[in-house]
């Protein structure tokens, strides 16, 4: 039990306690790491991290009882009684919302995982919204923390740097008369590729195959289709079915740019792929 916590008589602690203290890395992949640390009685702590270009983190206070007002909680960083001598100290406000779980953004939640790891245990204060008598402490035991926070600090070291936002829509292109694809959108379709190896649950997936307006109609219309079908083929190789993949060759309609020299006419051999999740 926290030594602060004993002197205030009308506060309702919810902790586990040492021997009960769990922390478990409940998702572990390329697109979410997730550790969740249960609170008896109370609820679940769960620090998240996901698929991203930016670094990033967050704390959600999951509660079996939400909030019926508005109001601030105190977040502190409380020394265990086999701390003597160290003090409690603030790390941020929490915002409390009627009707919402708590949560705290990426620079908080951060300081949260390092109080933790030092062995602190960060404990949220609040008055509560049902009994105007009582307040509220939640501590998260730091007790048997390092070893999931290792495994959850290189599963988020080993997130894919783009989210599905990030590839859902992706344009391709490719070299003059042929299905091969420039060296930059190899690269992007071997994101697209990483990505669909971790999530395939897709709801549909749109091709649409364009030329330029060098060759015959008939040709480009055939060139066309056949670069929609390689990427087909390609996704489907990446657990995505068939079904869900539509496909649509353009031939030389619709340019999005002009068709005078190399450069300008490269920009409509093009394969448009746009992605959508149930």
């Amino acid at each position: 039990m926290l030594a602060s916590l004993n002197t205030k008589a009308a506060l309702r602690q919810y902790y586990t306690k040492v021997e009960n203290s769990d922390w478990k890395l409940k998702n572990k992949s390329r697109l979410q790491c997730t550790l969740n640390h249960k609170l008896p009685g109370y609820g679940e702590a769960i620090f998240r991290s996901f698929a991203s270009k930016q670094l990033n983190m967050e704390f959600e206070l999951d509660m079996l009882l939400l909030p019926k007002s508005y109001g601030v909680a105190v977040v502190n960083s409380v020394p265990p009684k086999w701390m003597p001598g160290k003090v409690q100290r603030t790390i941020a406000d929490m915002p409390i919302l009627k009707q919402y779980n708590g949560d705290l953004p990426e620079q908080t939640a951060w300081i949260m995982l390092t109080e933790l790891e030092k062995g602190f245990w960060p404990t949220i204060y609040y008055q509560d919204w049902y009994n105007p008598h009582d307040k509220v402490a939640v501590g998260l035991n730091a007790s048997n923390f390092a070893i999931p926070y290792k495994q959850f600090a290189q599963c988020v070291a080993n997130l894919l740097p783009y989210s599905f936002q990030d590839i859902a829509y992706t344009v391709l292109t490719y070299h003059f008369n042929n299905t091969n694809l420039t060296k930059y959108s190899q690269k992007r379709l071997a994101a697209i590729g990483e990505y669909l190896k971790e999530d395939t649950d897709l709801e549909l997936i749109l091709l649409d195959g364009y030329t330029d307006s060098f060759g015959g109609r008939a040709v480009n219309k055939e060139i066309s289709i056949r670069r929609a079908l390689k990427i087909k083929t390609f996704l489907s190789s990446m657990g995505v079915s068939p079904e869900r993949i539509e496909i649509t060759g353009h031939g030389e309609r619709r340019h999005i740019s002009p068709n005078t020299n190399e450069s300008t006419r490269a920009k409509n051999r093009r394969v448009v792929i746009r992605m959508s999740k149930p």
